[in-house]
């Protein structure tokens, strides 16, 4: 099994995916609120526990130094995996907006430009993180959806900014993990090299590196952020870690976010519209003389 860019395999992942969704919201949609909420949770547990089962299993379990690195939640869909389950017992609905809205968003994303299963090759024809790496990102992307098609949670367009916030707050403790795992010794440390963007450059939040993809979030980097403000480097060019992606995270992620609600909150949308446009207009409406 090795998966290419519109090989067979790559579509099968992504069908398997649309056919688990539709018989689990078939099997699940007549069934009490309390069984929806424990078959979503299921999901959630089981992507947990298999965070940690791979690393029974090659590569992890041949390979030390990647076994510690990937052991920790170093990037946004292994933070999501750890988060998810803890926050799917928030009432917080900016809280499960932000589940629904990034489940979608980066499980989907991953299915469609699956950069860790590509072209990966080994003896055995079933090669575990290939499986691994979609059953992942397939309960990222279904359990949210689950959540909202079953009725578990209302999603709201009118809570967009869950999503770019949550995903900033999510990349906090990405860089907690990143930070104690070079302090505790679990990962080298970066080394004498400042400017190093590369080294552990996870999700981009250190800088964009040498990457294709980072450079669309680099044409909205304030200047600000891409300078060494004082000292001994003052003036040179280098990426302020998390703060670069700020502005970017918002203008990106409030978009998707906002396409995504129109599909599951479009008729709330479209009568707040309208009732606005009543409002205007009777503000522009020449009073009756009486």
């Amino acid at each position: 099994m090795i998966v290419r860019l519109f090989n067979f395999w790559y579509f099968f992942w992504i069908l398997a995916c649309a056919g688990i969704t539709v018989l689990c919201y078939y099997l699940l949609k007549d069934k009490s609120e309390k069984t929806k909420k424990i078959a979503i949770f299921s999901m959630l547990a089981f992507a947990l526990a298999l965070h940690f089962f791979k690393l029974l299993l090659p590569p992890y379990s041949t390979d030390e130094v990647l076994r510690w690195r990937d052991s920790w939640f170093i990037n946004i869909c292994g933070a999501n995996i750890f988060l998810f389950p803890f926050l799917f017992f928030s009432k917080n609905k900016y809280v499960k907006d932000y589940m629904f809205f990034m489940g979608l968003i980066g499980g989907g994303l991953a299915l469609l430009y699956p950069t860790e299963a590509l072209n990966k090759t080994i003896e055995n024809p079933l090669y575990f993180d290939t499986i691994r790496f979609y059953l992942h990102h397939m309960t990222l992307f279904i359990a949210p959806l689950l959540m909202v098609l079953l009725g578990v949670h209302k999603v709201s367009y009118k809570r967009v900014l869950s999503c770019p916030t949550g995903l900033l707050i999510v990349m906090l403790f990405i860089m907690l993990n990143q930070v104690l795992q070079s302090e505790l010794g679990f990962v080298g440390l970066r080394g004498e090299d400042f400017f190093g963007i590369g080294y552990k450059n996870t999700s981009f939040i250190w800088g964009p590196g040498d990457d294709s993809l980072a450079q669309i979030f680099v044409i909205f980097c304030p200047e600000v952020f891409r300078t060494v403000p004082v000292g001994v480097y003052a003036g040179q060019e280098k990426f302020w870690p998390w703060f670069w992606l700020i502005v970017p995270v918002y203008i990106y992620l409030t978009t998707l976010a906002f396409l995504i609600s129109m599909i599951f909150d479009g008729k709330e949308f479209g009568k707040d519209v309208k009732n606005l446009f009543g409002k205007i207009k009777a503000l522009f409406k020449p009073k009756s003389e009486g």
